[in-house]
């Protein structure tokens, strides 16, 4: 079994990969969430999978360790989608 990581960039940095695969996979339901401002309804499914994966890669006890996967989600997913046309901006 791999160990689970302990270091609060690596996990960061696991946090984003996630993230960038759930955005690259699901471009169109991206886009539409956000031209919708509904994207937190729209991708819960994934984001809540992409939480789970975390979970179990990142020690239970790392400070802040939700905090870095939604602050992923934010840096990944919402600030590249930047260019999208939506009244949230």
């Amino acid at each position: 079994m791999a160990r689970l990581v302990e270091n609060p960039d690596l996990a960061f940095r696991l946090a984003r990969a996630i993230i960038s695969d759930i955005a690259l996979y699901n471009q169109e339901k991206v886009k539409d969430g956000i031209k919708n401002d509904n994207l937190f309804d729209v991708l819960a499914d994934e984001l809540a999978e992409g939480r789970e994966h975390f979970h179990s890669r990142v020690a239970p006890d790392l400070p802040n360790r939700d905090h870095l996967y939604d602050r992923a989600i934010v840096d990944v997913m919402v600030k590249q989608a930047g260019k999208i046309e939506s009244s949230i901006w």
